[in-house]
């Protein structure tokens, strides 16, 4: 399942995009909107994106963990050879210690994750900020097509941002258009 991004520039025009995206069978599910006017498209039953999607939560929380990771095994490992806890400590009790420490890491990370915008929807602040609309289209394989054509030939004033192989992976590059 791809993600398709595409700027619209009123909410009429991205109600009007909507519509026709649920004629071509594209579910609500599969089609969140990021906006500054969030007033406008509850008032026009849009679906809003959702906090895993404006924010960089989940890949700060999964940097802030594998940094705690990082810091827990060399905590451990520091506290192991110098006995630091003393002699005859089980192997549980430092894997524990790592556990805990890469815990703290996620949660730090996930909240400065909480604190920025999420590295994909960046690269359209300018736009959002302006006023205008991302939509957020997760197409199945067959129905990638028969939206883009259904954009070009209905919604012109639509423009195809960009196209993301797994909104999912937080990691993975927005190859922007």
């Amino acid at each position: 399942m791809k993600c398709i991004y595409y700027v619209s520039p009123s909410l009429k025009s991205t109600e009007e995009i909507s519509d026709d995206l649920h004629a071509i069978g594209v579910d609500d599910w599969f089609l969140h909107i990021v906006s500054k006017d969030e007033s406008g498209l509850a008032r026009t039953r849009l679906h809003s994106s959702n906090y895993l999607e404006t924010l960089d939560l989940l890949r700060n929380g999964l940097i802030g963990a594998a940094v705690g990771f990082a810091a827990g095994l060399a905590l451990a490992g520091i506290s192991m050879s110098a006995e630091l806890l003393g002699p005859d400590v089980p192997l549980l009790a430092y894997a524990a210690l790592v556990l805990v420490i890469s815990c703290f890491g996620a949660w730090v990370g996930g909240m400065v994750g909480v604190a920025s915008e999420n590295k994909k929807i960046s690269a359209f602040h300018d736009e959002i900020e302006a006023g205008k609309y991302v939509i957020l289209i997760y197409a199945k394989k067959d129905q990638e097509e028969r939206i883009k054509q259904m954009m070009s030939s209905r919604h012109p004033e639509g423009q195809l941002a960009a196209v993301d192989s797994s909104f999912l992976n937080p990691f993975a590059g927005l190859k922007v258009i």
